[in-house]
């Protein structure tokens, strides 16, 4: 895990977002930067990091590692030393390892787990202190087609859908504590996870084909719209909201 230095003002909210270095991750440093916010943006690669912050001087890269032993508590020992506070935590990092049942190796369903799932709790956890101290917010980014059958990716989103229980509950627990829980459920996003998945070209315009024959508003969405989403769940206008899952997927989950 590489060290940060502080440049962010005493009056700025602190953001951390995990997953940060493409897609919605990205998306979303940059929106709070663009808010005033100071974010730092965590992923494991530091080039993918260099370019979200390229021009954004708010955005703060961290490579780490989230599944690693240690590496949440790392994380936030980092925040905590730099900036002594943390206002928002953003659990986006997830990978998909797709396989239908009959093809899953113990690697596939293991590496799932380890960064959709128990990563966030961890990091989640390690962050309650500092997010306890602020009144903060945890906002988890599941997936809206876990509220439905996905053949081929069942893991996966067997993963988000257990983030959204998470949700719902720690939500309950945090409440007395001031904290608030929220999560948003992206449906088909323009994002290189399939990329990341090993996909094909052809294999990701199957893909495609299928996410838009599921999507009432017959296309795919942007990254700049979840992370619109985020930014207003975790707003302070927001206070009163705790517990939801917010789906930004054009229609799918109740087509």
């Amino acid at each position: 895990m590489t060290g940060m230095n502080s440049t962010a003002p005493q009056s700025s909210r602190i953001i951390a977002v995990t997953g940060a270095g493409t897609g919605i991750g990205r998306a979303t440093a940059r929106a709070f930067a663009a808010e005033g916010a100071h974010v730092v943006a965590i992923g494991r690669r530091s080039e993918p990091l260099k370019e979200t912050a390229a021009g954004h001087e708010r955005i703060t890269p961290l490579a780490a590692d989230i599944t690693a032993d240690g590496e949440p508590e790392r994380i936030v020992e980092a925040v905590s030393d730099t900036y002594g506070r943390l206002d928002v935590l953003v659990n986006n990092a997830g990978i998909v390892r797709g396989g239908a049942l009959g093809s899953l190796t113990p690697e596939m369903i293991t590496a799932q787990l380890a960064t959709n799932l128990i990563a966030p709790v961890l990091l989640t956890q390690a962050a309650l202190p500092l997010l306890e101290a602020s009144g903060g917010v945890v906002v988890n980014v599941s997936t809206s087609v876990g509220q439905r059958a996905w053949p081929g990716s069942s893991v996966y989103a067997a993963t988000k859908t257990a983030l959204e229980l998470l949700t719902r509950s720690w939500a309950v627990e945090l409440a007395p504590r001031g904290v608030r829980v929220v999560a948003v459920a992206p449906g088909a996003i323009e994002t290189p996870i399939a990329e990341h998945q090993g996909l094909t070209p052809g294999q990701t315009a199957a893909v495609r084909e299928w996410q838009l024959a599921h999507t009432p508003m017959a296309r795919i969405g942007r990254p700049e719209e979840v992370a619109w989403a985020i930014t207003q769940l975790a707003a302070p206008a927001a206070s009163f909201v705790t517990g939801v899952v917010l789906p930004v997927d054009g229609g799918a989950v109740v087509a």
